[in-house]
């Protein structure tokens, strides 16, 4: 293992150097070419989403994601020692840990439709065969090019987010599976937004200050000079309301007040209610699911739906990105392993740990991992076998069992 000065000789910071080299700039966009993407903001959209996302992220970013070894059926083998897997793991960079960093890569996706995890610092030169990523973080993409893109990260040795365009094979660009759900301009999403804020307008005219008075003069405003008079009226009564200590002011005997301030019913909210049900369908949540409430079903249903592709996403381009041709042959990959244990109740997690290690699927001291319990000594508890049988009677495998004879036959001479 290099030493501490070798690894800083070599090491090699993208924001502190030129970068790597980009090919030449042909086109430019303001988003991305497979989908359109209008980045329009609301006012609104922020109370709409935030629980959403949160919910999402934080689901996502517990489930644990490592570099591990496959076989070639991409089976999970074990995990690798390596600089990414800690980086996923225990520390992504100097501020996030391998959690947040997770976290904030879900929440940078789903907001703007597409991410970059960039790595920082490696133990090399980008243009060599194999190196490190010794810190990374994610950044969000401000131009899409044809071979290299324009991103905003945060730069930590200043202290401020800065623009830099970077080659495309350098970073794992990550796009939303939700993104027609959530960034299209004409998605559920968007047309929630909207309707919120036309139902916020409503409820600000609703309870205005305004009174919504008409008074009925004794005599009609046809002619100009009864309607100069009809105004002056107007006028006289609203700076008397106005400049009045308690609002109060005095009328004619033979004028009328009728008032108008009354709700106004509408299909506004109907409509909310309904894009709301849509679009939390379309995204597999269900309200017992942010009460905490859900069933093992929903979780399952909401899990597989939602959370395991935008996982998905993250590790096939981390995949496409961090790894080799010859790394990925090898069996190297970037697996998520979600623990369904955790969604099920008591009595469902006693009965399927049963199954489990009566069917020699996992071992005792596998199952005591799960519930936070440490490995048991005994060698027995690592084994994958059926704990309900008589092992002894059975003998080991490979040895010829005598017949023992019954205690009541006498034995001949």
């Amino acid at each position: 293992m290099p030493s501490f000065m070798d690894r800083l000789k070599l090491s090699y910071n993208v924001l502190r150097s030129k970068g790597p080299a980009v090919a030449p700039t042909q086109m430019v966009l303001s988003a991305s070419p497979s989908s359109v993407y209008s980045g329009l903001t609301y006012s609104t959209e922020a109370s709409v989403l935030a629980p959403i996302k949160t919910r999402i992220a934080m689901d996502a970013a517990n489930i644990p994601m490592r570099h591990v070894l496959v076989d070639e059926r991409k089976q999970y083998l074990e995990d690798r020692t390596s600089e990414l897997n800690d980086r996923l793991t225990i520390m992504a960079n100097i501020d996030q840990t391998g959690i947040a960093f997770i976290q904030d890569a879900v929440m940078t996706l789903l907001e703007e439709g597409a991410c970059a995890l960039v790595p920082i610092e490696i133990s090399g030169s980008p243009d060599s065969a194999t190196y490190e990523i010794l810190s990374m973080r994610v950044a969000r993409v401000v131009e899409w090019m044809n071979y290299s893109l324009r991103i905003e990260v945060y730069n930590e040795l200043t202290g401020s987010r800065e623009e830099k365009v970077l080659p495309k094979s350098f970073m794992a660009v990550c796009y939303n599976p939700l993104y027609a759900v959530m960034n299209e301009p004409n998605g559920t999403l968007r047309r929630l937004v909207q309707k919120l804020a036309l139902l916020d307008q409503a409820d600000g005219r609703l309870y205005s200050p305004q009174l919504d008075l008409i008074l009925q003069l004794p005599f009609t405003t046809k002619t100009s000079r009864r309607q100069t008079e009809a105004d002056r009226r107007l006028e006289s009564l609203e700076n008397q309301l106005y400049e009045s200590k308690y609002g109060i002011g005095y009328i004619d005997p033979t004028e009328k007040v009728t008032q108008l301030n009354r709700p106004v019913t509408n299909t506004l909210a109907d409509t909310v209610d309904g894009l709301v049900s849509s679009l939390h369908s379309q995204l597999g949540l269900t309200p017992s699911i942010f009460a905490g409430t859900a069933s093992q079903e929903e979780m399952l249903l909401y899990y597989n739906r939602t959370i395991l592709p935008v996982l998905n996403a993250l590790t096939g381009a981390m995949i496409g990105a961090f790894f080799s041709r010859t790394a990925i042959r090898q069996g190297n990959s970037v697996m998520v392993f979600p623990s369904l244990f955790k969604m099920a109740p008591l009595e469902a997690f006693a009965d399927a740990a049963d199954k489990l290690t009566r069917n020699a699927i996992v071992s005792s001291n596998e199952v005591r991992a799960v519930v936070g319990m440490p490995p048991h000594p005994d060698p027995d508890a690592n084994a994958l076998r059926n704990k309900n049988l008589n092992q002894s009677d059975q003998g080991l495998p490979g040895q010829e069992q005598t017949e023992k004879p019954p205690d009541n036959v006498e034995k001949k001479e």
